[in-house]
């Protein structure tokens, strides 16, 4: 039995909730949440003991109830809100994904459930599911690399694969190491920090650390992959534009049997040298018709960072247009 009631009402609709103690976190405090969804989609939002007025134009109205029951399922199963999850719920609502359920398709790792933010995202998360080979393309905050990791420890987790297989260009395409100090794990730890980053988020400290030198999960720069077959593995390739075509091809050729390749990168920000064609590039261009192949595209509307970041990507790209040119994020 649902725990909410949608009831009629002039000019909008109500909304009754079951759990009087979970109201609070669902409005927040001093009810931000309400007011960023107002904000958001002009609806005006009216709350009265365990009932919440919407008003508003229809389509409004229908997302932000949407949107609210949606918030207030994931606080019944013991998650939590924050301004990032109603944004999530408000743009899941606006544009829902065929064939997904109300909250999007999820990940499930020690640590958290994470829930898809956007249509796009889940559209990712449901290729990686399908598809032997997923590109993700877009813009840094979209979360192309973030889902991945997680997406690929839970594959791990339910022992759909024996190992994860993490990789990035070094420095540049060319990987030139040799001037770094230290070891070789201490010239490319760096270069891997959002990779670990993203691992942390999905287990805890000594459960990384005990898989990586039991080679569960393998940290490597590009370099390390020649020459290997990776079987029974998630194998992910972060930063790709920053590849030639011959080590993208190298990479590529890796996969083994019961394998899953997801390769991530941002076109706009090609370190290579000008006249060097991206083996990211190239590799659209050559598989594009692949069936067993998924090209997922994020736009600036998919970065899940601060609202900030959005806008900082879309300036940059209004700039970009007008000149007719590309620039590099430093």
């Amino acid at each position: 039995m649902s725990r909410r009631t949608i009831i009629k009402a002039d000019g909008g609709r109500q909304l009754q909730f079951e759990d009087n103690r979970l109201l609070v976190a669902l409005f927040g405090e001093h009810d931000k949440h309400l007011v960023q969804i107002e904000k958001r989609l002009g609806v005006a939002l009216f709350s009265r003991g365990n009932r919440l007025s919407v008003t508003g134009a229809d389509g409004a109205v229908e997302i932000a109830c949407k949107a609210l029951e949606q918030l207030y399922k994931r606080l019944q199963i013991g998650e939590q809100v924050d301004s990032a999850e109603v944004d999530a719920a408000v743009r899941m609502a606006n544009q829902p994904v065929k064939g997904c359920s109300s909250d999007g398709p999820f990940i499930t790792t020690r640590r958290r459930r994470i829930s898809a933010r956007t249509p796009l995202q889940a559209l990712y998360i449901e290729a990686m599911k399908d598809k032997e080979l997923v590109f993700g393309l877009g813009p840094a905050g979209t979360g192309k690399t973030y889902l991945a990791v997680c997406y690929a420890v839970e594959s791990l987790l339910k022992g759909d694969v024996d190992r994860i297989v993490l990789s990035r260009p070094a420095v540049e395409a060319g990987e030139h190491l040799g001037f770094l100090p230290g070891d070789m794990r201490e010239k490319v730890d760096p270069y891997l920090r959002p990779i670990y980053d993203a691992l942390h988020d999905t287990m805890p400290s000594d459960q990384i650390v005990k898989r990586i030198e039991s080679g569960e999960i393998e940290i490597a720069p590009l370099a390390f992959m020649r020459g290997r077959t990776l079987s029974s593995a998630f194998v992910i390739l972060d930063e790709a534009q920053n590849t030639s075509p011959v080590q993208m091809k190298m990479f590529l050729t890796r996969l083994g049997r019961n394998s899953r390749m997801v390769v991530t990168g941002d076109l706009s920000q090609v370190d290579l040298p000008s006249n060097a064609l991206s083996g990211l590039s190239d590799a659209l261009a050559t598989l594009k018709g692949l069936d067993q192949a998924a090209f997922i595209e994020f736009t600036e509307g998919d970065v899940v960072r601060h609202p900030l970041v959005a806008s900082i990507v879309r300036a940059y790209a209004a700039r970009d247009l007008k000149n007719n040119g590309k620039i590099k994020d430093g």
